[in-house]
């Protein structure tokens, strides 16, 4: 596997709530955006990443072998890190009303599992092509699946970045699970919406093309680019590309 990932605060923000986790032993690889008053987008985002470490701390995921028991162990994680950041907000004032995104990403044996709540997303660039793999848990996203917007309209509309679904924000939380086989060349991109928002999917792929570096030099190319094209937000990814060595391991 060839990984990168980069976190940039933007231009206009003034700190960075974004989040990114590593797990290069495991596979595994998070990105979380935080929201709240003050600090505690940061706080939420962080929480969920630590937490996220630290339930793998106490429990195999080695042991989850079979497609069904890899959700059900992720959809226990989820559940865990929602936990801990609702009740924070809740016991600490200055936190209310703090929640994050959140989505991962878990190679095993050639399949790519991907948990999500939120707005942060995976991409997938396969063959000249670039796929979103995730769906957007936002309320303008809703009225585009009800018909009453169009994918053009979505993109323009003020309320665009309204989340329906966070980690922290309800007492439950309901992720999204989606599994792809992986091919070798495949190339995985975990973002926040300070990407996505900034560059359209034409200049992701330009960009893509024009990398000749490493994974950490595209994640610093398109953080380049974003912050280029405006920089209104914090920008964090995780770029992976899938070697041959990648389809057989574990």
């Amino acid at each position: 596997m060839q990984v990168g990932f980069k976190t940039d605060k933007g231009i206009y923000r003034a700190n960075n709530e974004d989040a990114c986790y590593v797990l290069l032993p495991e596979n595994l690889y998070v990105v979380a955006d935080g929201v709240g008053g003050g600090n505690s987008g940061e706080i939420a985002s962080r929480t969920a990443v630590n937490e996220m470490a630290s339930y793998l701390k106490s429990h195999n995921l080695s042991e989850a072998k079979s497609k069904a028991k890899i959700v059900t162990f992720f959809k226990n994680a989820i559940d865990h890190i929602n936990d801990v950041v609702y009740e924070s907000a809740k016991k600490f004032e200055q936190n209310t009303g703090m929640a994050t995104t959140f989505v991962s990403l878990y190679m095993y044996k050639g399949k790519a599992y991907i948990g999500n709540v939120g707005d942060s997303r995976v991409y997938i660039y396969r063959k000249g092509i670039l796929q979103q793999l995730t769906e957007d848990h936002t309320y303008v996203n809703s009225l585009v699946k009800a018909g009453i917007l169009t994918r053009e309209q979505a993109e323009s509309d003020t309320r665009k970045n309204m989340i329906t679904r966070a980690i922290g924000a309800e007492s439950s939380v309901l992720p999204d699970f989606y599994m792809i086989d992986m091919e070798e060349g495949d190339l995985f991109i975990m973002c926040t919406d300070g990407l996505y928002d900034e560059v359209s999917p034409k200049e992701i792929i330009s960009i893509i093309k024009e990398n000749d570096g490493t994974m950490s030099d595209l994640c610093g190319s398109l953080i380049r680019r974003a912050n280029q094209n405006g920089g209104h937000d914090n920008i964090t990814l995780i770029c992976l590309k899938v070697v041959k060595e990648d389809l057989n391991e574990r």
